[in-house]
């Protein structure tokens, strides 16, 4: 049965329908078919996790929580993200369709789990937008400065004008970039992350290097306790270092939601999922185990336990290990930042995109550029919230917009947890016959689920502490719990809100609930 959906897919005009179909169907929602590859996925992937970037302010804390466990807890945090990049492949092979957790979970639970699963991407990924252009701009004011040899220029990046101003020159950049399609994406992307990539393996090689010759700050030996999770000093420490490995980790599903873009839509997402994980895990252990090795986790200059490094690790430790090439750290998380803010916006753009056409939110966001087969009136959506978010709380409190940023934990362990538990009951009439659907289908992609929905509840748990995140509070309950809950509050006020304006949805007519074995 194939049902008519409020929707449009062609041109910025606003004409045209789409037209939802249930099973492995996505329906034709107007984007250009074909144009990325598996090598070409992997690198967008990549980008959007942005692993410098996310390095340089994770090692840290990370290392400043478990100590000598840090690679440990790198490959503990990995499990569950390879758990659900296993659910996300089985649920792409069925139903390939751009909108990954809105179509999948709607299609498993129904259209309000399905349309708070999407609020939960959106939610996260409009955060880290905003947050990635703060970045993007310190950095950017810090390479000038080294450049140029006057410090003052490092500043500006406080001067709140200019930051908000340099900000949204960043973020209409990116946008025009991803509105111009994959393609103009795809060729970015290969440059900025090849450079990013390439500057943490040659770090890592130095740090090595100066631990060879002896010339290491703290030089320390690789042993087996470094990979032993068990030997985290409390179970506290260890949840907390486990949710920093989750948000490491985040953004590899970037490369699903542009399954109706790709080559062979059905398994290629699936496989560049799997091999983007596998190649940030590896670059990952690289790096932790060169900063490990070289700086060991005392209190002293360069050692992990001293707080005044733990912000930014690589700002202090690139001179050191790096001479006079420290430089091309600071352009590396440059380009790290810049990278990941442009190629960001593909999942919130085409998670909008599916929603709009299939009438879950205004028929305007299904409009796809007629040039650029991109769906142009999403992205630009996108790009209006994050940096209205990022002006406003930039100017209200930098801590008010760091906490919130925090709260975008939370966002992604109940996004993720949601799909791959929809992929459990998705198929699960299929469990039974045989090993591997019960393995791919069911227990790991479950317990992938469970895991990160167990996450959700203790950071929600850990967050109403005061001193979670910036130390602020209201009523004596963390600022980061009361962002993080007002989020999703605010997702569900829109979403009955949606429902009142556009109730075929809601009653599962676009989208109706099915299973593998039905036939819609």
């Amino acid at each position: 049965m194939t049902t008519p959906v409020a929707g449009t897919t062609s041109g910025d005009s606003g004409t045209g329908t789409g037209t939802g179909t249930g099973g492995g169907e996505s329906g034709d929602k107007g984007l250009a078919e074909g144009r990325v590859g598996l090598l070409g996925a992997v690198v967008i992937g990549v980008s959007c996790i942005a692993p410098a970037y996310t390095l340089s302010g994770a090692l840290g804390p990370t290392a400043a929580v478990v100590g000598e466990q840090l690679p440990a807890i790198f490959l503990v945090g990995f499990l569950p993200m390879l758990l659900v990049a296993i659910g996300y492949r089985e649920l792409n092979r069925a139903m390939p369709d751009a909108g990954t957790t809105f179509t999948w979970a709607s299609r498993a639970f129904g259209p309000w789990v399905g349309w708070m699963g999407s609020w939960g991407l959106l939610a996260a990924t409009i955060l880290v937008l905003s947050n990635l252009a703060g970045i993007a701009v310190d950095f950017f004011y810090l390479l000038l400065a080294q450049i140029t040899g006057d410090d003052a220029l490092a500043e500006l990046t406080r001067n709140v004008p200019v930051n908000v101003a340099t900000c949204l020159v960043f973020m209409a950049l990116a946008c025009w970039v991803s509105y111009r399609g994959l393609e103009a994406t795809k060729a970015v992307q290969y440059v900025l992350v090849t450079f990013q990539v390439g500057v943490l393996i040659w770090f890592s090689v130095a740090a090595f290097g100066h631990v060879g010759d002896g010339t290491a700050f703290d030089a320390s030996r690789i042993g087996p306790e470094w990979f032993n999770p068990f030997a985290v000093d409390s179970f506290s420490s260890f949840a907390a270092g486990i949710s920093l490995s989750v948000f490491i980790y985040w953004g590899w599903d970037v490369v699903l939601t542009i399954n109706e873009e790709t080559k062979g839509s059905a398994t290629t997402p699936g496989r560049a999922a799997l091999t983007t994980i596998m190649v940030i895990v590896a670059l990952y252990m690289a790096v932790a185990l060169g900063v490990l090795s070289y700086s060991g986790v005392s209190d002293g200059a360069h050692g992990l336990g001293n707080a005044d490094i733990q912000e930014n690790v690589f700002a202090a430790l690139a001179g050191p290990v790096m001479g006079p090439t420290a430089i091309l750290m600071s352009l590396a998380v440059l380009s790290s930042s810049t990278a990941s803010l442009q190629s960001t916006f593909v999942s919130p753009a085409r998670t909008m995109l599916a929603m709009g056409h299939y009438g879950a939110l205004p028929p305007s966001y299904a409009r796809i550029t007629p040039r650029f087969q991109s769906p142009g009136y999403a992205t630009v959506a996108a790009a209006l919230v994050a940096s209205a978010f990022y002006a406003v709380m930039r100017v209200l409190s930098e801590d008010v917009l760091w906490d919130t940023i925090t709260a975008l934990g939370m966002m992604v362990c109940f996004y993720y947890g949601i799909t791959a538990l929809a992929c459990v009951w998705y198929f699960r009439k299929e469990l039974g016959r045989g090993p591997r659907a019960f393995l791919m289908k069911g227990l790991l992609p479950g317990t992938g689920g469970i895991l990160l929905l167990v996450f959700f509840v203790q950071t929600c748990y850990d967050s109403m502490d005061p001193s979670y995140g910036s130390g602020s509070q209201i009523g004596g309950i963390g600022l980061v719990f009361v962002l993080g809950i007002s989020v999703l509050l605010l997702g569900v006020v829109v979403m009955i809100t949606q429902r009142l304006r556009r109730p075929a949805f809601f009653r599962g007519v676009t989208v109706p609930r099915s299973d593998s074995t039905s036939t819609v």
